[in-house]
C-alpha cells in the first residue's frame, strides 16, 4: 500500500522528464499528486461513473494545498459513490457561472457600447459614463434580469432630489436604449423601462444672443486668446457644434479652397460635412499656432489632446464679457450651443433661406427630414458660402462698431 502523501513528500516530489507521474495517496485511495515532466504539480481524483473510469482534476499545487486538495477529493469521491459525477457537476457549474457573467450588467453594457453605441453615435462616451459610473456603479456586477422597474424609479427620484433632473432624463434615455438592445439580443424577455417616462420636464432652450452679447463674447474671447478664445470665435463664424470645433484637426482644412471637411466619424449625423469658410474664418484659422504634429489638433495645449476645462473657460469668458456690454451689464446665462442658434437666427435675419441655414448647420431634420433626406442630395455649397460670408461680415461690423 502506498504511503500517505505529506507536505514534505509533495514538495520533494521530482519530475520524470520522460513521462507524467501520478503519486497515489495512501490515506485516501483514488486521490493523486500529478507531476508533469516540466515539474508542474496538480491534484486529481480517479473514480468510476456509469461504469467508466474517470479523472477529475482538482487544481494546481501549491495554490491548492495538500489538506485542501484532500478535502476536495473526499467530497468528489463521496459524490461518485452517490452516483453523481463530480466532473459533470463542475462543468455544469462553470457553465452557469459563464452564463451569469454574460448577463452581468457591466459585461452587457460593455458589449452594448462596442456593438451598438460606438458605431451609431459619436456621443457614446457620455452613454458609457451614464451606464457605468456614479449612480449605476453598484449595478456593474448585477444580473440584468434582477434589475426592477421599482429600483430604477427609486434611483431616478434620488437623482432629481439631489438636483440632477436633466441627468436623470439622460439616464432614462440611455437605459431605454440599453434594455431594448438586450431584448433584441435575446438576453431579456421584457424591459423594466417599458412606458417609463423621463422624471423631469425640460424646457426647450431657445436662447439667442443679442448683437451686443455676441460682440461682448467675441471681444472677451479675443482677450482670452488661444486656444479656447479662438475656438469660440470659430464657433461664432461657422455655427458648427462645440465638439466638432474643439476636436478638429489640421488635415480637415483646405484653406486654399476655403473649406473645412468634418469627417463622418466626428459628425453628429454620421455623414461627412463640408463647411465653406468665410475670409474671416480663413484668416482666423491661418493665424493659429501649430502645436505637436502637423496633422494634429487645432485647439490644444499639449499638442496631443483636445483643449479641456471648457466649463472653467466659459466662466472666465463670461466674467470678462460685461466690460464690453453697454453700461457693463452682465450676460444672462448662456451656453456654447447658443452660438449655433444665434448663427442660424442671424443668417435668417440676413435673408438666408431656411434650407440653406439647415444645410449650413448639417441638420437632417426640418426641411431635410423624411423622404426629402433620401432624394435631396444637393449640398447648396455656393449658397452656404454666401451665407457664411454675409454672417461673417455682420459679425465683423459688430466688432468694428465697438471701436476695436
Amino acid at each position: 500500500m502506498p504511503a500517505s502523501l505529506t507536505a514534505r513528500s509533495v514538495e520533494n516530489a521530482k519530475p520524470d522528464p520522460a513521462r507524467r507521474l501520478e503519486l497515489p495517496d495512501g490515506a485516501l485511495p483514488g486521490f493523486y499528486l500529478v507531476v508533469q515532466p516540466s515539474g508542474a504539480k496538480s491534484w486529481a481524483v480517479r473514480y468510476r461513473a456509469d461504469g467508466k473510469p474517470k479523472k477529475f482534476t482538482l487544481g494546481p499545487y501549491p495554490r491548492l494545498s495538500l489538506g485542501d486538495a484532500r478535502d476536495q477529493a473526499r467530497a468528489a469521491l463521496r459524490l461518485a459513490s452517490e452516483g453523481r459525477d463530480p466532473s459533470a457537476l463542475r462543468i455544469a457549474a462553470e457553465r452557469e457561472v459563464d452564463a451569469a457573467n454574460k448577463l452581468r450588467f457591466g459585461a452587457v453594457v460593455t458589449e452594448f457600447i462596442e456593438r451598438y453605441a460606438k458605431p451609431r453615435n459619436r456621443t457614446w462616451p457620455e452613454t458609457e459614463r451614464l451606464l457605468t459610473k456614479t449612480d449605476l456603479a453598484p449595478w456593474q456586477d448585477r444580473d440584468i434580469r434582477s434589475i426592477t422597474r421599482q429600483e430604477i424609479l427609486t434611483l431616478l427620484d434620488r437623482m432629481v432630489e439631489r438636483g440632477a433632473p436633466i441627468q436623470a432624463n439622460r439616464l432614462v434615455a440611455a437605459l431605454r436604449r440599453f434594455f431594448g438592445w438586450a431584448i433584441e439580443r435575446g438576453l431579456l424577455e421584457a424591459s423594466p423601462m417599458a412606458s417609463l417616462k423621463p422624471p423631469s420636464i425640460e424646457a426647450h432652450r431657445d436662447r439667442v444672443l443679442s448683437d451686443e452679447e455676441l460682440r461682448a463674447i467675441w471681444l472677451a474671447a479675443d482677450e482670452i486668446g488661444y486656444p479656447f478664445g479662438r475656438a469660440v470665435q470659430l464657433m461664432i463664424l461657422t455655427g458648427q457644434r462645440r465638439s466638432e470645433v474643439l476636436e478638429t484637426q489640421w488635415p480637415e482644412f483646405d484653406l486654399n479652397r476655403a473649406c473645412w471637411t468634418i469627417p463622418r466619424e466626428r459628425s453628429k449625423n454620421g455623414g461627412a460635412h463640408i463647411v465653406p469658410l468665410s475670409p474671416a474664418a480663413v484668416r482666423l484659422i491661418g493665424s493659429l499656432p501649430r502645436l505637436g504634429s502637423p496633422q494634429g489638433l487645432l485647439f490644444t495645449t499639449t499638442g496631443e489632446t483636445p483643449f479641456s476645462g471648457v466649463s472653467k473657460a466659459v466662466h472666465r469668458l463670461t466674467a470678462r464679457a460685461p466690460k464690453h456690454m453697454p453700461s457693463g451689464q452682465p450676460l444672462e446665462p448662456w451656453r456654447l450651443h447658443d452660438l449655433r442658434r444665434t448663427f442660424a437666427t442671424g443668417c435668417a435675419r440676413l435673408g438666408v433661406p431656411l434650407h440653406v441655414v439647415e444645410k449650413s448647420l448639417n441638420h437632417t431634420s426640418g426641411t431635410f427630414s423624411g423622404i426629402v433626406a433620401v432624394y435631396q442630395r444637393h449640398d447648396f455649397l455656393d449658397e452656404r458660402r454666401k451665407a457664411a460670408e454675409a454672417w461673417a461680415t455682420h459679425v465683423l461690423e459688430l466688432i468694428r462698431s465697438s471701436g476695436v
